[in-house]
């Protein structure tokens, strides 16, 4: 079983600008609630018991929200107000999964899961970047399904407009095994339309074996040059590890521009 989750949390979050200039955009309300809550609901739905935090010194207030317990104490010692104590003891669910990790200098998405190797036991474990919310069905509790099935590592994947290729991560695809999963023989950063292999498009949540370690302790820099998590993924490939790309049956919603965090509101109001 998978029980294992990292997220990675350090990025600056530029598009987000000027409300991450100073503060976490992790922790901007959608519809009232911090987004990286539904990041841990999913997580806590799907059956993961640990979930490693992947930070930067400039973001410990995402730290510090979980660990708020004085002030919380402090406040229901004065009201008794059953919503602040509510909205405490799910804190206190939360904190009781979390542990911290700090990637202080952006490196890149490989080197944050790098930093996250020390606490990784089983032989895989799961990978949710927060930009990326699925509502409406848990994508992660589908995707560990398809693990099981196969016993082999899978990736999200979302049908996109052929003439928009150029902004995703588009996969190679192999061979179909079911309605919604394929094998993959790798992905090709924002290819051009003309050489995008497909229209299925990576999107935030993987579930990720041990041995990728291993490839990036030994990886090189990449484009912009940091340590691309995708690189590490395509030397996997290529050795023989299996990758299923797994078109989730949810409804995405982009929360990491500014535009894709206003839509994020609108939609999830209307649950």
């Amino acid at each position: 079983m998978i029980k294992q989750a990292i997220i990675p949390l350090a990025g600056q979050g530029t598009r987000l600008l000027p409300l991450t200039s100073v503060f976490a955009k992790e922790l901007l309300p959608i519809n009232g609630k911090p987004g990286i809550e539904y990041i841990l609901d999913e997580c806590i739905e799907a059956g993961i018991k640990e979930v490693v935090f992947i930070i930067s010194n400039k973001k410990k207030m995402i730290k510090n929200y979980f660990y708020s317990d004085s002030f919380y104490k402090k406040i229901i010692r004065k009201k008794k107000d059953p919503r602040i104590i509510a909205e405490y003891k799910k804190i206190l669910k939360y904190k009781k999964l979390i542990k911290f990790v700090y990637q202080n200098i952006p490196k890149g998405t490989g080197d944050a899961v790098f930093k996250t190797k020390k606490y990784i036991k089983d032989k895989y474990f799961l990978m949710l970047l927060p930009d990326d919310l699925i509502i409406k069905k848990n994508c992660s509790k589908d995707m560990i399904k398809v693990h099981h099935e196969h016993k082999s590592s899978v990736m999200a994947s979302m049908k996109v407009n052929s003439k928009t290729v150029s902004r995703w991560g588009i996969y190679s695809l192999n061979k179909k095994i079911s309605k919604n999963d394929y094998y993959i023989d790798g992905v090709v950063e924002k290819p051009s339309i003309k050489n995008a292999p497909s229209n299925k498009a990576v999107i935030g949540r993987y579930i990720l074996p041990k041995t990728i370690f291993n490839k990036l302790s030994k990886q090189k820099p990449g484009n912009g040059g940091e340590i691309h998590i995708t690189d590490a993924i395509q030397t996997l490939i290529k050795e023989g590890e299996k990758f299923i790309a797994h078109n989730f049956s949810g409804k995405y919603l982009d929360c990491g521009t500014m535009q894709g965090f206003i839509n994020s509101n609108k939609e999830i109001g209307k649950i």
